[in-house]
């Protein structure tokens, strides 16, 4: 395995989190071919050496590690399976990488699939948003063979740090899922602690300075501090999402054998719910 600027990389998803991704992996030097549905998110490379394929087959045919960073399990199975799906074009010995944040049992199964053709597969779902990904920042969790994370390593490296191997297929995903699920009750939790106050007559404004400087402080207090407090306003944003997350580990949970989870688990879990409920989602 070769593994530094003479990859070929291929991506797929140029949303507000994979564009900023693909870009940075164009300036590191790295030769890029893109596809995308709608012709507009290609746009904003024509002013770069990224080249763009007619279908994802054609994409993984010119690359040797395809990056996925689509929405969901549905996107990531349509464009990986099927005549021209990437795996149909994917050589022997290359390596597709879900940024997506799906179910561990989708990547397992593609992982399947793909072995069959001599492809391997990361799942390496990231954290931080686009502006993580300009700034080269993002959250990058990986799961997978070590050796085929170590050959990607230097290409996750141009918008990730920390980069973190986490175990086998899969381990990303629930690193990731782990991650949204207590993300989501904390947020709960800050908006009951700001209401509280409130209710004690605590001035919004001045609590909302104070807790975020001191022990309380976290990320779900500083985002929904800056959203003035308001769950549906977070909901609107990022709630879709957070909800597809916390099915999906629930899920998880719930297949698990019996004594596989202990109290600690669903706490978070049930608390997670409660901040989805409150959002109304």
């Amino acid at each position: 395995m070769r593994g530094r600027r003479d990859m070929r990389i291929g991506f797929i998803g140029l949303g507000s989190q994979g564009a900023p991704m693909a870009r940075r992996i164009v300036d590191a030097g790295y030769g890029t071919t893109l596809w995308a549905r709608r012709s507009a998110t290609l746009a904003p490379f024509a002013d770069t050496p990224a080249k763009t394929a007619g279908s994802p087959a054609e994409l993984a045919a010119a690359s040797d590690v395809v990056c996925l960073c689509v929405v969901d399990d549905a996107d990531v199975e349509q464009l990986t399976t099927g005549p021209d799906g990437v795996l149909a074009g994917m050589r022997p010995g290359g390596v597709l990488v879900v940024h997506s944040t799906v179910h561990p049992e989708t990547c397992r199964r593609l992982a399947e699939q793909a072995r069959g053709r001599r492809v391997s597969v990361l799942d390496a779902p990231v954290s931080g948003g686009g502006r993580a990904a300009a700034e080269g920042t993002l959250l990058v969790m990986a799961g997978g063979d070590p050796q085929v994370f170590a050959y990607c390593r230097p290409l996750f490296a141009t918008y990730g740090d920390p980069v973190v191997h986490l175990g086998p297929t899969g381990a990303g995903q629930l690193a990731k899922l782990l991650n949204n699920v207590l993300f989501t009750a904390q947020l709960g939790l800050a908006a009951e602690a700001l209401d509280l106050g409130g209710r004690l007559g605590l001035d919004a404004a001045g609590l909302g300075r104070v807790l975020p400087r001191g022990s309380a402080a976290s990320f779900a207090l500083e985002r929904l501090t800056d959203a003035g407090g308001a769950l549906e306003r977070i909901a609107a944003h990022a709630g879709g999402l957070l909800a597809k997350d916390v099915r999906l580990f629930t899920d998880i949970v719930e297949s698990a054998a019996p004594g596989a989870h202990g109290r600690h688990p669903d706490t978070v879990r049930q608390a997670a719910r409660a901040a989805l409920d409150a959002m109304g989602r």
